[in-house]
Parts: structure tokens; C-alpha cells; sequence
């Protein structure tokens, strides 16, 4: 399993981002999107995420360069089709626009649509708050097979569909929330697959709606499904946003009948806060929830009480310092899907190696 710094992940995605047919910059903003998923704990969002976007590249579900589409763009709102394209980069500058709109108008409601994997929302959201906006995002997960169970049902209908929420603070989010409605996040069945382990339990349903713990079915068979956190209320909190995305920001739905590829929409709300309520007191009324908050008594074998977003930071301070692993499944992926791109091992390896600490 190797273990690489961030600056020679950067590189390699950098490398195959080009030869993919990205520009510079969107080649960087994908690479820095991914390796500071990694960076977060995430790898489930990270530059495993890699071979599945080469392949969805080489069946025409991925368009490097391309040029969005401004649906609307009217007051508060904006309304944007990605047209397939790389997700990171449009859903980037689409968010950089939202919160231009928010800087002159209080707020802006984004419908976001139809983008190539867009990753780890709580990036967009970071860029949000260190804005000094409040973000709010509604996420669903299109074009191939579904995979989560809502409560009570014993076969997938939808997918991941994330909800993600932060807030200010003085450099960055002061809080984030940033979620799967499933119990944990495809990408970590798939790791999980990939280092022959099990997922915890409640997490996955065969294809007989049994209970499992064995994450080969949905990974590599397409049978059985994620479950929704918190029951009933995961569950509910899955299908608003698949409405909010699907129905409300127009894009597709998991009830389109899927292409093989990933395709993203967002419904988002980008507030700029010192619009509504004095910039100083929200930071301090914030402080004070997290204060309080903080304040409860441990519980039993817990260390800690951690704030949403808290366990990502700390992550990143760690793996920024002593690295980030890749397990062999997944490196050997990556590989093969440079390979395929006509990237020789030579030149993989002289990217990677020229990049280490």
C-alpha cells in the first residue's frame, strides 16, 4: 500500500486530468478537489474516484473543457447546466458566481445541473463560507443504477444523495455538515471492497433485502443497496433532495433510466450574512452554540464531543504531515486507467516520484 504526500496525488491527477483532454486549470481544480478529499478522510471522494472518471471519459459521460449553459439568470436566481462537464470545475464556478450574487443581493438560490461527478460537496462549501456566506446544498446522484434503499423497501431506488450545510467563521467554516443520506457513502463500500473488509453493520441489504456486511454485491455485482441513515428520517431527508434537484433545479432523476455514467444536480442557497444580522454577533452566537454544545459531559468511551466538520480538520492536519494511503486495488486502478490514456509507467512513475517529499 503506498503511501504518497499530497503535492505527488496533485501531480498524478494533474497528469491524467490533462491527458484526458483538460485544460490547466481545470486539470488543478479537479487534482487540488480530490487529493483535499483524501486529505479530509474521505477517500471515498478522493483520487480513487479516478478510473470510474476515466472510464465515463472514454464513453463520451465526461467532457473535459466544457462550456456551461446559463439557463436563467434573473435576481436571486441562477440556474446553470453543466452539460456533463467535469464536475469539480462547474460546479466550482458555479458556486463562485452564486456568491457574487449573494455579495450583491443577500442571497442566491443556485439550481445546478447535470454535471460529471462533482465530488465532495463540503468543498463548495468552504469556498462558500470563507467567502463569509452561509451554504445550504440539496444533492442527488443520477445516470446509473440506483443504490440506496429508502425505510421499508428492499431493493435501491436512489442514489447517495448528499446534504451538506456550513456557516463562517474567521477563516473558513466555523461549522460544516457535509453528508451522504445513506448510512455511509458509496465510495466507502467501494474502498472497503478494495481492501477485501467489511462495511459496519446496518449499512448494506442484499439483493433479498437480507441484512449484510459484505460490500462485493453492490460494488461489484450491482445487487443489494445502501441503506438511509436514521431510518425513516435519512430516508426522507434522500428523497427531498432528489425533489429539490431533480424536480425543483431541473436536472435528471433517478427515475431516468441511467447511461452508465454519474450525474450530479444541486439546489443551493448561498446567503451573505453580514447582509442579514450584524457580521460580529453571528460569529459570536456561533461561537456560543459550539461553546455549549462542547460543554456536555463525555459519554461513556468517547473522548471528546466533536462539532460537525472538526474530524475533517484534524484529518487534514494529520495525513498533510505524514501522508496519505492508497490501498493496492485502488492504486493499481489509477494506473490502469492512465494506461489507458496512453500514460507509460515511465511517465506515471517519473510524475509521481518527481513529487514526493
Amino acid at each position: 500500500m503506498p503511501t504518497l504526500m499530497p503535492q505527488a496525488l496533485r501531480a498524478m491527477t494533474h497528469l491524467i486530468a490533462r491527458r484526458m483532454g483538460s485544460e490547466d486549470a481545470e486539470a488543478a481544480e479537479v487534482a487540488d478537489h480530490l487529493v483535499r478529499a483524501n486529505l479530509a478522510g474521505h477517500d471515498s471522494h478522493g483520487v480513487g474516484m479516478l478510473p470510474s472518471y476515466v472510464r465515463n471519459f472514454h464513453n463520451g459521460l465526461l467532457v473535459p473543457n466544457q462550456a456551461p449553459e446559463t439557463v436563467l439568470d434573473a435576481g436571486a436566481l441562477l440556474v446553470i447546466d453543466a452539460k456533463r462537464g467535469f464536475g469539480q470545475q462547474m460546479a466550482a464556478n458555479a458556486v463562485k458566481r452564486a456568491i457574487a450574487k449573494a455579495k450583491e443581493m443577500g442571497a442566491c438560490v443556485l439550481a445546478f445541473r447535470n454535471a460529471s461527478h462533482i465530488g465532495r460537496i463540503g468543498t463548495y462549501a468552504e469556498l462558500a463560507a470563507s467567502r463569509g456566506c452561509a451554504f445550504t446544498a440539496f444533492v442527488n446522484v443520477a445516470d446509473h443504477h440506483d443504490i440506496q434503499a429508502t425505510f421499508g423497501a428492499a431493493e435501491a431506488r436512489l442514489g447517495t444523495n448528499p446534504f451538506c450545510c456550513a456557516v463562517p467563521g474567521s477563516d473558513g467554516p466555523a461549522v460544516m455538515l457535509d453528508m451522504a443520506t445513506t448510512t455511509i457513502a458509496a465510495g466507502k463500500a467501494r474502498v472497503a471492497y478494495n481492501k477485501g473488509t467489511t462495511v459496519p453493520d446496518g449499512c448494506l441489504i442484499d439483493a433479498d433485502g437480507n441484512p449484510t456486511n459484505d460490500p462485493t454485491g453492490l460494488i461489484r455485482d450491482h445487487a443489494g443497496a445502501l441503506r438511509a441513515f436514521g431510518a425513516h428520517k435519512g430516508s426522507g431527508l434522500a428523497v427531498m433532495c432528489e425533489i429539490m434537484t431533480a424536480a425543483i433545479a431541473g436536472g435528471q432523476g433517478s427515475f431516468v433510466p441511467g447511461k452508465g455514467g454519474t450525474l450530479n444536480s444541486m439546489l443551493a442557497i448561498v446567503i451573505d450574512v453580514s447582509k442579514i444580522g450584524d457580521p460580529a454577533k453571528v460569529d459570536a452566537d456561533i461561537q456560543a452554540v459550539k461553546t455549549h454544545v462542547k460543554s456536555a459531559k463525555v459519554a461513556p468511551g468517547v473522548e471528546e464531543v466533536l462539532m460537525p466538520g472538526e474530524p475533517e480538520r484534524r484529518m487534514a492536519a494529520k495525513r498533510a504531515q505524514a501522508g496519505i494511503d492508497v490501498d493496492d486495488t485502488t492504486w493499481r486502478d489509477i494506473r490502469a486507467a492512465a494506461q489507458s490514456l496512453g500514460i507509460d509507467d515511465a511517465e506515471f512513475d517519473r510524475t509521481v516520484g518527481a513529487n514526493r517529499r
